[in-house]
């Protein structure tokens, strides 16, 4: 088991890329904050569309963008996804476009319907119940060994998930069959209201590995280029057949839980600012500026294409023709039951027969 803490320092990360002089290296650690500042500009607006009564509730990532781009970026075209409800940056990464989930969060199931020819064909939509996704991806994983397809399953969740049955019976099962699969945990310090020392008395989440037999990793979530060192090792591990690896990324939620939440009412002003002087983009931001790979113009430059990219997404959505009443049935059941069939013919007659 690897177990490592993350750093005292908001800015530690400048003597370990220092002396980096690979310019691959440093131009996806740009492609990386570009990406962070896109989503957490996509982010805001989502919020703002909520609060406007343009989208339903709606999950932030923020304080989570290091994690959700790192897995982005680390995932392979031939991976597959798992993902809980934070993870839009690792979608639009994989092919989602950005008005795909606003159309989700909006409640239309088309926003799960993911392009083809995407990396995101292989993925799984968002799942809400807690933890059963993990589920889900050990089956998925346990297909990719018997196929012998030379690729990962990434799931993610959030702490709250690691005190679920599903979560204990997935890390059991991806030991005993050594499956290809990386279980990742963003550990933001929150299950809704429930801190992290009323969810467990284990050490860390990344200790709850030792059970199962696999691999463990505790990693700082605010560390972009320590995410990205993370996932590529235990994704390469998992498409090697090298078997199953837990990731605890700790971070911290920056927002509420999500639009319906109101955290100010559980914790503490001073934990929230404390956190803040820890996030992910500006910790980025720092490095890349002081080592000369971005600069002011390069940010305002930046900026202003990921507001007019995320005011357009958003018109296509607003402007997306509404979805069919038929919608609600045709994507329960492979073959509509009878029982319902009665039901689904009244609701196209209502629509005037369209899209029967």
């Amino acid at each position: 088991m690897f177990i490592t803490q993350p750093s005292a320092s908001p800015y530690a990360l400048h003597e370990r890329l220092a002396s980096l002089d690979n310019n691959s290296d440093w131009s996806r650690l740009t492609d990386a904050y570009q990406a962070m500042v896109l989503i957490r500009c996509f982010d805001k607006k989502a919020v703002n569309l909520q609060r406007t009564g343009q989208l339903g509730t709606y999950a932030s990532c923020l304080g989570a963008e290091a994690i959700t781009v790192a897995a982005g970026l680390a995932l392979q075209a031939s991976d597959y996804f798992v993902p809980y409800y934070r993870d839009h940056a690792t979608q639009h990464l994989r092919g989602v476009p950005l008005h795909q989930i606003l159309q989700y969060w909006g409640g239309d199931e088309r926003g799960n319907a993911f392009p083809t020819g995407t990396p995101a064909e292989r993925d799984m939509p968002n799942c809400v119940p807690i933890a059963s996704q993990l589920t889900h991806a050990a089956g998925i994983a346990t297909k990719a060994k018997l196929c012998h397809e030379s690729a990962a399953v990434l799931a993610t969740c959030g702490d709250g998930a690691t005190s679920r049955g599903d979560f204990y019976e997935s890390l059991n099962v991806a030991g005993v069959w050594q499956l290809p699969m990386v279980l990742m945990v963003n550990n933001n310090q929150w299950a809704i209201s429930v801190p992290g020392q009323l969810q467990t008395a284990s050490k860390s989440i990344a200790h709850k590995a030792e059970a199962a037999g696999i691999e463990g990793i505790r990693v700082d979530g605010n560390d972009l280029p320590a995410m990205l060192e993370v996932l590529d090792y235990a994704l390469a591990k998992a498409r090697h057949g090298k078997g199953a690896t837990l990731v605890e990324a700790v971070s911290y939620r920056l927002s509420d839980h999500t639009t319906a939440d109101d955290a100010s009412r559980y914790r503490k002003a001073s934990d929230l600012h404390h956190a803040w002087q820890r996030e992910p983009v500006a910790r980025l931001r720092k490095v890349l500026v002081d080592l000369g790979h971005w600069n002011a113009d390069r940010e305002k430059q930046w900026q202003q294409q990921c507001q007019q990219e995320v005011d357009k997404a958003v018109q296509t959505y607003l402007n997306q023709p509404p979805q069919p009443a038929t919608d609600m049935l045709d994507y329960l059941y492979d073959q509509l039951p009878e029982s319902l069939q009665k039901q689904r013919a009244a609701l196209s007659a209502q629509s005037g027969g369209h899209h029967a």
